[in-house]
């Protein structure tokens, strides 16, 4: 994502509108909307899909810029008086837009995870275009991971659309023979075969809840 940093900034100077396709991982939420807050002298609200996201970006961005950065989603926030860089649902600019319907002291709003497509983050395109209106100098940016960004450049007066090719990882699938034991017992000696083979690696394991996560913990090679 780096890469395309500077063409991104580069068109929003002379434009007011960008989409972005990059694959998951490429670095969309945490490095495009720090370069922006750079470019503009106002505010910059980063929609996201969901709260966990808003607030995991935010602190990570925050790892970087400080008490610029902030998250606000319902029923929990964390603004300060220096915040520029704000990670928020959806709903929270529509109903900001009731109160506020220029937004004022905000001069760009990120669409994260367009791809997602909800009734959430249509409205919420639709309200921004309207709002070029009376605010012509507001930049939209919009990303996304795999949706067709062709439509949503049309609707968007025919903005740029720029690609981040991402990094590829090899990607190899191992399978253990059918076993009768318990999933944790499973669990632990498919671990050990992996680690065996890359004693260096850190492994992460996905279960199905945490009664199954609590159970391979406490097995006896582990405890």
């Amino acid at each position: 994502m780096d890469a395309i940093l500077p063409e991104i900034l580069a068109i929003l100077q002379h434009t007011t509108n960008v989409v972005i396709e990059a694959p998951p991982g490429a670095g969309k939420t945490t490095r495009v909307p720090p370069a922006v807050l750079g470019l503009v002298s106002g505010d910059v609200i980063v929609l996201e899909p969901r709260r966990i996201a808003a607030r995991l970006a935010a602190r990570r961005v925050a790892g970087e810029r400080g008490e610029e950065v902030a998250y606000q989603v319902r029923f929990g926030e964390r603004i300060g008086p220096r915040t520029r860089l704000r990670f928020v649902r959806e709903g929270i600019l529509t109903r900001r837009l009731l109160t506020d319907p220029t937004l004022k002291g905000i001069n760009a709003i990120v669409l994260d995870e367009f791809h997602e497509r909800h009734l959430d983050s249509d409205l919420a395109l639709a309200l921004l275009k309207r709002l070029r209106r009376t605010r012509p100098e507001m930049r939209i940016v919009v990303m996304s991971a795999t949706l067709d960004a062709a439509p949503i450049a049309r609707y968007l007066d025919n903005c740029p659309v720029l690609r981040s090719e991402g990094k590829l990882f090899e990607l190899a699938v191992r399978h253990l023979p059918y076993s009768p034991d318990p999933l944790h017992v499973q669990t632990r000696r498919a671990v050990e075969l992996l680690n065996a083979g890359q004693p260096s690696a850190s492994i992460l394991a996905f279960l199905p809840g945490i009664a199954e996560t609590k159970n391979t913990a406490r097995q006896p090679k582990w405890a």
